[in-house]
């Protein structure tokens, strides 16, 4: 089970890379070449799931938080020392720390 210096760690990490995939402007090339395609074919559900999904800070930020849990686990050799629903808890755990600091960094930005 990762301690609180990992979740805190893991947490920053994973609101960083939500910021990359969803905010910052050096991926702005992949998500106007993901939005021009789903522009090809509004009406497919497919398109619009995927768009949804880079467009939003939550479903994003959920599953950066797992890639980078989930590497975390495997580099350092944890992932069999706990049961999968005990790495599925610290999932929820560093992902919902991680919308934390996306919340409060998008509230800043309202108030400015």
């Amino acid at each position: 089970m990762i301690g609180p210096v990992e979740l805190a760690l893991l947490a920053l990490a994973g609101y960083r890379g939500t910021q990359l995939a969803v905010h910052d402007s050096i991926l702005d090339p992949a998500r106007d070449r993901v939005h021009d395609w789903h522009q090809k074919h509004l009406e497919s559900t497919a398109r619009t799931f995927v768009v949804t999904l880079i467009s939003c800070v939550y479903c994003t930020g959920w599953w950066v938080s797992g890639a980078l849990l989930l590497t975390y686990l495997l580099v350092t050799g944890q992932w069999h020392q706990a049961p999968l629903l005990v790495h599925g808890i610290e999932w929820l755990a560093v992902a919902g720390a991680a919308v934390l600091l996306n919340r409060w960094d998008d509230s800043r930005k309202d108030g400015a």
